[in-house]
């Protein structure tokens, strides 16, 4: 049986985390586990975990580390035979340290994108509140407009994606991500990209994971985009 390839993709909001998790599993067979789907998966099905965090979310509160590690390690043990790709979890040190006692990452992408490409994106940015799916008027917008494309459910922007929140928002960020990336960093296993376009970080990623997963010669990898 090959071995299990675990990863973790970290970024601030309107890094393209989603996108690009969805076509590293695509690309490679990972399982992608999004934070955000078991959260609302959890509320929907009413489990103790879930309804904890509902109380959180309906005050617009940070769920907090027990909360979060309460809901999703007993997920990452149901798929302890599988490979995956974690986005939206770990999110503070609390949380990476708890997944640490579990599972040893092989891998963790960190995005960087630049404060005015995350402002741009984000002011365009609707959302599907039940299911998450995310559009944006730039580049990936509804067939009608303010509409879900499954549901036909009207779209909603969030008010954290607003201009006057997202400063803050993304300060919020950096503070709580600094030591998760720190510990994966002292890891070995931290490896970044910046730019401004998904499309052109991709191949670097793509290179980096057939790599890692020795899907083709490995003299391709680069760990940095220029």
């Amino acid at each position: 049986m090959a071995k299990l390839f675990r990863a973790a993709i970290m970024g601030p909001p309107g890094s393209g985390k989603g996108t690009i998790s969805q076509r590293i599993a695509q690309s490679f067979g990972l399982q992608y586990l999004s934070s955000g789907h078991f959260l609302r998966e959890g509320i929907a099905a009413k489990t103790e975990a879930g309804l904890l965090v509902k109380t959180y979310v309906e005050r617009s509160m940070l769920v907090p580390d027990h909360v979060m590690t309460r809901l999703m390690l007993p997920r990452l043990e149901q798929l302890s035979g599988h490979s995956w790709l974690l986005d939206g979890f770990p999110r503070t040190l609390g949380q990476a340290l708890a997944l640490n006692n579990l599972y040893q990452l092989d891998l963790v992408i960190s995005l960087n994108i630049p404060y005015e490409t995350l402002k741009e994106r984000l002011s365009d940015r609707w959302i599907h509140p039940a299911s998450g799916r995310v559009y944006n008027m730039g580049f990936n917008p509804p067939r009608v407009q303010g509409k879900d494309d499954i549901t036909g459910e009207p779209l909603i922007q969030h008010d954290d994606d607003k201009p006057e929140a997202l400063t803050a928002r993304l300060r919020h960020y950096k503070d709580v991500a600094k030591p998760v990336i720190n510990l994966y960093k002292s890891q070995g296993i931290l490896h970044s990209f910046s730019g401004t376009e998904t499309d052109r970080i991709w191949p670097y990623i793509n290179s980096l994971l057939s790599t890692k997963m020795h899907t083709q010669p490995s003299d391709t990898c680069q760990a940095q985009t220029p």
